[in-house]
C-alpha cells in the first residue's frame, strides 16, 4: 500500500517528522496496543475473527455490511447522531494487521449540513480521543483536507474524510511487516495519499 503527507505543517514543524519521532518513541517503549472494538483486535487470527462475528451477529449486535463485503454495526449514543460503522480488516499472515472502519450518519442527505462529513469527523475524533486517548496529529494536505493520526505503541490511527458522506478510521498495527499492494478503493487511495511519505 503506497502509504502524503510531504505537503502538511503543524505548528511549525513538518507532520513527517513529528510523526517519525512518535512512531521510533512508541514502537522503541515496547508498548502493545492491540485493542479495536467489540472485542477485536490486531493480530486476531482470521478464524477467530470469523467466529467472533458470527457470534456478534447471532447475538443481534452486527451484520452483513454493503454488498456482503464488510460488517456492519449500528452506533447508538457514542456520538451526537446515530452512526452506520461498516468494517472489514486486512490480513497478514492469517492475522489481522489492519482494519478499515466506514462512518456515515444515517439521517445524512446533501442538503443536511449538520450531518456532513466535515461535522462526523470531528465527532468520530472527539469519540476515539475519549476511547483511545487525545494526542491526534493534526494534518492538512493541499488536496485531500484535514486528517488526524495517532500513533500508540504499535498502534497507528488514521482518521479523514473520503467525500461529503463518508469519514473512514484505519487502525494499522506499525510492528507488522507487510508488503503493500496499490488499492483501488476511493478510502485506499485517499488513505494512501495521507500517509504515503511517512512510512519511507
Amino acid at each position: 500500500m503506497p502509504l502524503l503527507i510531504s505537503g502538511y505543517m503543524i505548528s511549525g514543524c513538518s507532520s513527517r517528522a513529528k510523526y517519525e519521532h512518535r512512531l521510533k518513541q512508541e514502537l522503541a517503549s515496547g508498548v502493545r496496543n492491540d485493542s479495536l472494538f467489540l472485542g477485536l483486535y490486531l493480530g486476531m487470527p482470521q478464524k477467530d475473527f470469523f467466529t467472533h462475528c458470527w457470534i456478534l451477529n447471532r447475538e443481534g449486535l452486527i451484520k452483513q455490511g454493503a454488498s456482503n463485503m464488510s460488517v456492519e454495526y449500528k452506533l447508538k449514543d457514542e456520538l451526537k447522531y446515530p452512526v452506520t460503522m461498516n468494517y472489514y480488516p486486512e490480513f497478514t499472515q492469517s492475522k489481522i494487521s489492519e482494519m478499515l472502519v466506514r462512518f456515515v450518519y444515517n439521517g445524512w442527505a446533501p442538503w443536511n449540513k449538520k450531518l456532513s462529513s466535515d461535522n462526523l469527523e470531528v465527532d468520530v475524533l472527539k469519540w476515539y480521543e475519549k476511547v483511545y486517548g487525545k494526542d491526534f496529529i493534526k494534518v492538512k494536505h493541499p488536496t485531500r483536507g484535514i486528517a488526524y493520526v495517532k500513533v500508540n505503541g504499535n498502534r497507528r490511527i488514521t482518521i479523514f474524510k473520503e467525500d461529503d458522506l463518508h469519514v473512514w478510521a484505519v487502525f494499522t498495527d506499525m510492528s507488522v511487516k507487510r508488503e503493500f499492494n496499490d488499492t483501488t478503493s476511493n478510502a485506499g487511495i485517499i488513505h494512501n495519499d495521507i500517509t504515503k511519505d511517512l512510512e519511507k
